[in-house]
């Protein structure tokens, strides 16, 4: 008999989520046991640094893997996935998904009964179990732009003029014809790909999604949501909305989408409006970004200048040997300027880092207040009184240290200091399962407390509850979850996933009250990752153990940084002379403003995995080695991993001395 012919190819392309994508294998697996008919699935890899192609060759053997050597964009990576897929349909699935196990029979039923239906998507819930405005959407017409853009579409969500971006006016829970599909879960018929053609690929990511969409329409084909199953999407649209980095390249996308797909005409007006909005939304990122990060500190600032003010008034009134006020230039420029030593101090001092620590704030305003007294000295003209520098240090300190606390009591309904509370945590699993989720988060040191463990199902008989107790640790049986909830005051709820179908742990995640609020997050089967997010716009989170690397830490951030400033300064100064041996003259001169203003860093990780708000470096640590033959790129990733594992700034200079005529490298 000739081979059944495959019915259903899932695409998944993946950057650096090896903990996403194992769980998405997982039910992606279970889903295909689940389809009855053949089912192919490939995982293109763009490059990623994170062991994601070694666990997928060794827990995923049936995949199709496709590991390639750089990043080429995420429609040029499912691209090279759908020119072989062999499926009569292929879905496109974002790696920080979690499918049902019926999800892919149910689809591919709908799209048997629909023989016009070109694309298909389904119902999309954030790591919390909330419904995604995403999982159905309008054309982005410069008209429906317009309204998301300037925010009347969040002002009247379910406007059918206001509302059509995110077609609001629809009910999440029926069947509609839509204009545009989420990349996230895209399902469409090979015929209909055959006809319009694959992803664009001049979209680099964002954008292509809504073009192959409109494509499919206008050859003729229906785009569907249907709500009859559903999946969880972690990340919503996988990007903060406040990252500057988000807004220009989804709008620039749309801006591509206008000049492609609308007439001349409206294509430049539309480009205007986009541009416009741009510059707009990356200007309130941005402004964003700095008062959420600056708050803290002015704040400080304000209470240290309103303290000082009352024990100069207070000094003046009752201990100035010489009963005259204080010049105006006392309030106006002396005390900005011990506020701005004290807070400058506090922060090298680590005093905004996380965890709070009171040490360091203390250690910190200690320094400040000596620098001051010392530096007063040198100055006769701005020396005003010894001892209003040391009630200012002392107040300084209390000041802060309140402020702390008192922003706990709001936030938290406690009086403390430490920003971070332990979490009451239950487990829903069997007992074996919990054991080991109490393992991992030990292994983890996450800040936990777990109160115990509720039984998936009703698996002991009722005479067998007579002679043997249940374990001290058992809270319950799933029907009572809402209760233990309640009564135990818990924050966490760990799903284990072997324990579980995706369709019950999203059904109870969908199905549990908001309030009081809880966070969920789910350990996969055999996997040594507890995975959640707290909402769509959030970041997927997971707990395991991991090795902390130095160089990452707040305090060897901070002195990285200076250290940036200081030697682009420096090399500014000397340029005339150490520009003659930059093998790149130009970019020598670039790269200083460019470490100056932060958008780089001289040196730091360029072929090993580095967060995402690190600067790109110039130089790696591998730069620095003399070897006869080419460094493999294992060898360079280890070396970067040891120079992250063991960072001190002092390696930095040693490694710009080394490589100087290489400072004027450029991508």
């Amino acid at each position: 008999m000739p081979p059944e012919e495959v019915a259903l190819s899932v695409i998944i392309v993946n950057y650096n989520v090896c903990y996403f994508l194992e769980q998405a294998l997982l039910s992606v697996r279970r889903a295909g046991e689940k389809l009855g008919r053949p089912l192919e699935v490939f995982v293109v890899d763009n490059n990623s640094v994170d062991g994601s192609v070694a666990m997928v060759r060794a827990r995923f053997p049936e995949v199709i893997l496709i590991a390639n050597h750089d990043n080429p964009g995420f429609a040029k990576a499912n691209n090279q996935a759908l020119r072989v897929a062999k499926g009569e349909y292929v879905l496109l699935l974002n790696p920080d998904t979690v499918v049902e196990e019926d999800t892919f029979r149910l689809c591919c039923e709908f799209m048997d009964q629909h023989p016009r239906c070109g694309g298909l998507g389904v119902k999309m819930l954030d790591g919390q179990g909330r419904f995604l405005p995403e999982s159905k959407r309008g054309l982005p017409t410069p008209a429906v732009a317009f309204y998301k853009i300037f925010g009347l579409a969040r002002l009247f969500p379910k406007s059918r003029r206001f509302g059509r971006y995110h077609l609001g006016f629809l009910s999440p829970d029926e069947t509609h014809e839509i204009e545009v599909l989420s990349g996230a879960f895209m399902l469409m018929r090979q015929a209909a790909l055959a006809e319009v053609g694959l992803l664009d690929e001049d979209y680099f990511m964002y954008g292509e999604d809504i073009d192959l969409s409109y494509r499919l329409r206008q050859g003729g084909w229906q785009n569907f949501y249907y709500p009859g199953t559903r999946i969880i999407h972690y990340k919503g649209e996988s990007t903060k909305r406040t990252s500057v980095n988000y807004v220009f390249v989804f709008y620039r996308a749309m801006v591509i989408f206008a000049r492609k797909h609308f007439a001349p005409g409206r294509a430049g007006t539309f480009s205007v409006l986009i541009n416009a909005a741009i510059w707009l939304r990356a200007g309130a990122a941005v402004a964003q970004r700095l008062l959420l990060r600056a708050a803290p500190v002015l704040l400080d600032a304000g209470l240290i200048y309103a303290g000082m003010y009352v024990l100069k008034t207070y000094w003046e009134l009752n201990h100035k040997y010489v009963r005259e006020p204080y010049p105006e230039q006392y309030m106006l420029v002396a005390v900005p300027a011990y506020i701005a030593v004290w807070l400058g101090s506090a922060f090298l001092s680590g005093a905004y880092d996380r965890p709070f620590r009171a040490g360091r704030l203390v250690r910190g305003i200690v320094v400040g207040t000596l620098l001051i007294s010392a530096l007063s000295n040198f100055l006769d003209a701005w020396r005003f009184s010894k001892a209003l520098i040391l009630l200012g240090g002392v107040w300084a300190v209390a000041a802060l240290l309140l402020r702390r606390a008192a922003g706990n009591f709001v936030r938290y309904r406690r009086f403390g200091l430490s920003e971070s509370q332990q979490k009451n945590v239950g487990i829903v699993g069997s007992a074996e399962e919990s054991r080991r989720v109490r393992q991992l988060l030990e292994q983890a040191a996450v800040p936990a407390r777990v109160i115990g463990y509720i039984e998936p199902a009703a698996t002991v008989s009722a005479a067998a509850e007579i002679t043997a107790p249940p374990p001290d640790d058992l809270l319950g049986e799933l029907r009572q979850l809402e209760d233990i909830i309640r009564i135990y005051g818990l924050d966490e709820l760990v799903f284990c996933g072997r324990d579980l179908p995706a369709s019950q742990i999203i059904g109870l995640m969908a199905g549990l009250p908001q309030h009081p609020p809880v966070a969920f997050k789910i350990l996969p089967p055999g996997s040594q990752y507890i995975i959640g997010s707290s909402g769509k716009d959030s970041p997927g989170d997971y707990y395991a153990l991991d090795i902390t690397l130095n160089l990452f830490r707040p305090e060897q951030v901070r002195n990285k940084r200076l250290l940036d400033i200081l030697s682009s300064l420096l090399l500014l100064v000397l340029s005339p002379v150490l520009v003659w041996f930059a093998q790149r003259k130009a970019g020598f001169l670039r790269n200083c403003l460019r470490v100056l203003v932060g958008s780089r860093t001289w040196v730091g990780l360029r072929h090993a995995a580095a967060p995402q708000t690190a600067a790109r470096a110039i130089l790696s640590p591998a730069d620095a080695v003399r070897a006869a033959a080419p460094l493999t790129e294992t060898t360079r990733r280890r070396l970067e991993l040891l120079y992250a594992k063991d960072y001190h700034p002092a390696t930095d200079w040693r490694i710009m001395a080394q490589c100087l005529r290489q400072l004027g490298r450029e991508e």
